[in-house]
Parts: structure tokens; sequence; C-alpha cells
């Protein structure tokens, strides 16, 4: 290409130069083990951890409760604290209180339940071996065949071989478990109440300290105080609509399965409720459940399929209707976005991380748009 100067002469162009883009290998490669040594000490202190994320959440939950307390009640910050969480604790033993009867008889049929579901796929009274019964036959003789290719010592004549199974399932063991299961659940559940109890209390003592210990400059000090703000209004919205939502999907499902005829609805009502808190999956391991059930109580597809159908409308209309509106843009976090997160979540944490997986990212999301190197990672998990 030729340029013409002022003398009219032409003049050779230097050719553009390819534009480079500077990569910082070690500030990644920092980065990257940062956030991997950050994972493994999340998985490793999980214990720890987890406590403190669902105080966080039931903090926020019950901090509007608080302050509605000490505005019109004129209580203190300590008693507004205490009487919150005497009303939540009430409310929560009030409902195990009222459906513990289904609940003891939904044990006391599951042996019978589990043997029927046993018979029906063992298929009894039919003339033709199943599926399983042939691949059992088959196992037997691999064995026989492996055992008489070694050499094994045939027993003595007039003696039989015995050979000791243990059971599959021991009634003891279970209880034994079960109850140290139960007075740990109990254990965590009044540390959960105890941090949450002082989080209330010292509140604004925490915000104080963490703006003031974040650094010394006036906008740092800004972004911390507007990433509290926005942790805050939007945890304590999205916990009041999720529980909205869940109270919701409860009864319909119980009064749905209850005009259906299956028993112990409002157990499965509960379930159902409890459930949705967790996107994707929790809906179909309740609608999956249910199935079961109703083919144990009904004996035939079509009552299974119906009982399942059923709490499937009621979830999947929550889903595309009531949860939108009174999400508004509460958690606008992108489909792909949260099943990754969800994924993460419960590999991290099993199910504790299941239920804390939205709540998580909103937190990460509110933290990414507020900082600067941050934003582009914001900005993929919203919509």
């Amino acid at each position: 290409m030729k340029q013409v100067t002022g003398a009219n002469q032409p003049v050779d162009a230097a050719p553009a130069e390819p534009r480079r883009v500077a990569v910082d290998a070690r500030g990644i490669a920092l980065m990257v083990i940062a956030v991997a040594a950050a994972i493994a000490l999340a998985r490793y202190m999980q214990e720890v951890l987890i406590p403190f994320v669902l105080a966080g959440l039931v903090f926020y939950a019950l901090d509007p409760v608080v302050d509605f307390l000490r505005r019109r009640a004129h209580l203190p910050r300590a008693l507004g604290a205490a009487v919150a969480l005497a009303l939540l604790v009430a409310g929560v033993g009030a409902t195990v209180y009222s459906v513990q009867d289904e609940a003891l008889a939904v044990i006391e049929e599951l042996p019978a339940a589990v043997r029927k579901v046993q018979a029906t796929w063992a298929g009894q009274g039919t003339a033709e071996p199943t599926a399983i019964e042939k691949v059992q036959e088959a196992a037997r003789e691999l064995e026989e065949a492996a055992a008489a290719a070694s050499g094994a010592s045939a027993a003595p004549r007039g003696v039989d071989r015995v050979q000791i199974e243990e059971p599959l399932f021991r009634a003891s063991e279970y209880l034994r478990w079960g109850s140290i299961g139960m007075i740990t659940l109990l254990g965590q559940a009044a540390l959960i109440l105890l941090l949450t109890y002082f989080m209330l209390v010292n509140d604004d003592l925490l915000k104080r300290k963490l703006v003031e210990s974040i650094g010394p400059r006036l906008s740092q000090k800004k972004i911390t105080v507007d990433i509290l703000n926005e942790i805050g209004a939007q945890v304590e919205r999205f916990v009041l609509a999720q529980a909205v939502v869940s109270l919701v999907v409860a009864l319909a499902t119980g009064l749905a399965l209850q005009w259906m005829g299956l028993q112990h609805p409002w157990i499965w009502g509960i379930a159902a409720g409890v459930f949705n808190t967790i996107p994707y999956l929790g809906p179909l391991i309740v609608t999956a459940g249910l199935a079961v059930v109703g083919y144990v109580q009904f004996e035939t597809l079509e009552g299974a399929a119906g009982v399942a159908g059923a709490a499937f409308a009621i979830t999947t209309i929550e889903g595309y209707w009531l949860t939108p509106m009174l999400m508004g843009r509460v958690a606008q976090i992108n489909r792909i976005a949260i099943f990754a997160g969800l994924l993460f979540w419960s590999w991290l944490w099993g199910i504790p991380g299941m239920l804390l997986a939205v709540p998580m990212m909103m937190v990460a999301k509110a933290v990414c748009d507020r900082l600067e190197d941050l934003q582009p990672f914001g900005n993929m998990l919203g919509e």
C-alpha cells in the first residue's frame, strides 16, 4: 500500500503490528492455587462452617422481626432476639408435634411396604423366573465353577457345609446409630440457635468491626457497606420468599394427596415443602418417593402415576409462576449457574450443600458485582 507525501512521492506504509495481550501467568497460577486451597479448607472444615452458614441464614430471616420488636414494642435487642428465636422454635415444635402420629405410622408401615415392593420385584406367583432370579442363578453357578477349579476341599461325607450370612438390616444397630444421630442433630441445632442469638444481639457491632478492619481508605469502607447492605437485602427477601413458596407447596401437596386418598398426606406435603428448597433435584426426589408409595397403596401403575403427577404438577406451576412473581429481582442467577452451583455445593457439603447452594451463590454474586476485578464472574452468574 502506498501513501503520498507533500512532495507527491510514494512512501511505503509500515505494516500494522498484531495486538498483543499480556497474560500474567504467575498471577493466574497463584489464583488457581488459592481457590483450590480454599475449596480444600471448606471441605475439611465443613462441620464448623455449615453451622455458621445456617446461623447466618436464620439471622437474616429473623433480623427484620428483631428490628420490628425494637421499633414498635421498644424491646431491647437482646430480649427481641430471644423472643424471635422462641417463636421460631415454638413454630417448628408445634409442626413436628402435630404430625408426629403420622410420622410414627409411616415408620411402622415401612417394613411391610419394603416387603411388598420386594415381592413385586421378585415376581412371586409367576411360573417363569424373573431377570433378577436368572442373574442370581448364573452367579451361583459361576461361584460353584470357581470353587471346583480352585480345588476347594469338599465337606466330609454326612457333613453339610454351613455358610453364615449376616442380615442386611439390623434393627438394633439402626436404632443405636439413629439415637446417636438424633443427639448429634439436637446438639448442632442448639449450636446454630446460640450462634444466631449472638449474631442478632451484636448485629451493629459485627458490621462496624468488619468495616473498620477492611481498610483505611474511605472508598474501601463504602464498598464494604454496600456489599453488606446488598447481601442483607437479597438474603432477607430470598428467605422470606422461599418460606412462602415452601408453605404454599406443602399445603397444596397435602390437600391434593388427601383428596386423592393417599395415606399420611401431610407428611408428604411437609416433605414436598422442605425439598422444594433444593432446585430441580428436590421436586424429583419427592415425585419418585410418591410414585413408590402410590404403587404400594393403590397397587396399580395408574394410581402411582396419579399421585406422582399431582405433586409434579404443583411444583411445576410453582416454579413457572409463583416463584418468579415472589422473587422479583432476588436471586437473578441463570439456570446453568444454579445447576452447576448445586452440583458443586452438594459435592462439597452433601445435603446441607444442596440447601445452601442458592444463598451461597447469591452472596458470591453480590460480592462480585461490587468489586471491579470480580465483575466478570458476577456477570457470568447473572441472567
